[in-house]
């Protein structure tokens, strides 16, 4: 007798058009010789609780409202996996931090019960937002994702007297050495045409503007950081470190300045990015995925700096405490803006099967 979730996914199968694998087929970690096609992996990176019924995080709100009927076991990575048979889009969990979304991205591209090869991997994730950029909720497709772990760095109190910053790249002497060294993973860019078009698909949206918003973004002097909610494209910074504070913040901005050689502007801080990233390059070498398929979406749950008058510290604890005040409204931003892009990708599969959309 079948174990129940092989007997799901031979019923599936079959309805898909598929041959039902045999007793021992399709388990994790093993041969499958009727792989699940999967046109889009929706990439969240953490669940606050439940995965229905009480505040959300990033996962929850992909889960209740898509038609996520059949739970994939995933013993190799954080969370279980979720598939609806419809629309053939899988959601996953990645856990926090670069280590687990490396980890993570790999040991899903590598399970045999999955064919990739044409999927799109849409990571939808909340982050901190630069003030002079945009605001709570604001949801931004970024175009470069910069590392800010991959580094030298020594204590600011030591650094010499003419360093602006303490952190310098590898293979460097100084900070902002030039030429600049070759990337090794210090930079991932995104695939442009891609990008654009997520964004025409996407920009015209009105966003949530959930209680509370308003008030935290009148604390801002910032233009960008009073406005309401809206869709924008910039940079990401992924950084293990939960920063906080305008030196940082301008250091950010250097940085990712510095390894896009000016071409792109810092918004969005977060961490897992950079891991998720060189997996799906690394996965694209064999053949199991394609890297220009990937769309990071940032929004935004809290600054990168506190208002006036507020010290660093005491805004990142307050925050931290509170439960960050744009959160709710940055995982409905995520899914509003997130999901209009898979629709229009699945709307016209036959096209986009072949090859990504662009508006270049």
């Amino acid at each position: 007798m079948m174990r129940p979730l092989l007997l799901a996914l031979a019923t599936l199968l079959c309805a898909s058009g598929f041959a039902a694998p045999a007793p021992g087929d399709c388990q994790p970690g093993g041969p499958c010789s009727t792989p699940l096609e999967v046109r889009a992996v929706v990439v969240t990176l953490f669940e606050i609780g439940e995965d229905e019924g009480d505040r959300p995080g990033e996962f929850q709100l992909w889960k209740t409202r898509g038609n996520f009927t059949v739970s994939l076991p995933f013993p190799q990575g954080h969370h279980e996996l979720v598939y609806d048979p419809e629309r053939k889009v899988l959601a996953m969990v990645t856990g926090i931090g670069t280590m687990k979304s490396t980890a993570n991205i790999m040991a899903l591209g590598l399970d045999a019960r999955f064919d990739l090869t044409r999927a799109y991997w849409l990571v939808a994730g909340i982050a901190g937002i630069d003030p002079a950029d945009a605001s709570l909720g604001s949801a931004v497709w970024s175009t470069y994702v910069v590392d800010g772990d991959l580094g030298h760095e020594i204590d600011a109190r030591e650094m010499p007297e003419d360093w602006a910053y303490p952190y310098f790249p590898r293979r460097a002497s100084t900070p902002y050495a030039t030429p600049r060294p070759p990337s090794e993973g210090e930079i991932f860019v995104l695939n442009d045409g891609l990008r654009n078009w997520a964004y025409e698909q996407t920009k015209g949206l009105t966003l949530p503007d959930l209680p509370g918003m308003a008030e935290a973004r009148a604390a801002y002097a910032e233009p960008a950081a009073k406005r309401p909610p809206f869709v924008l494209k910039g940079a990401h910074l992924a950084a293990m470190t939960f920063w906080h504070g305008a030196l940082m913040n301008d250091w950010a901005n250097h940085w990712v300045a510095y390894w896009s050689e000016g071409q792109g502007n810092f918004v969005t801080s977060a961490m897992e990015d950079s891991g998720t990233a060189q997996a799906l390059t690394y996965l694209d070498r064999l053949g199991k995925a394609d890297y220009d398929r990937l769309m990071v979406l940032r929004a935004a749950s809290n600054y990168t700096t506190p208002p006036p008058g507020v010290t660093p510290a005491h805004n990142l604890l307050s925050e931290r405490s509170s439960g960050y005040s744009g959160l709710l409204g940055a995982v409905e931003s995520l899914y509003l803006v997130g999901n209009t892009v898979l629709e229009a990708l699945l709307a016209d599969w036959p096209k986009h099967a072949v090859a990504p959309p662009s508006a270049d």
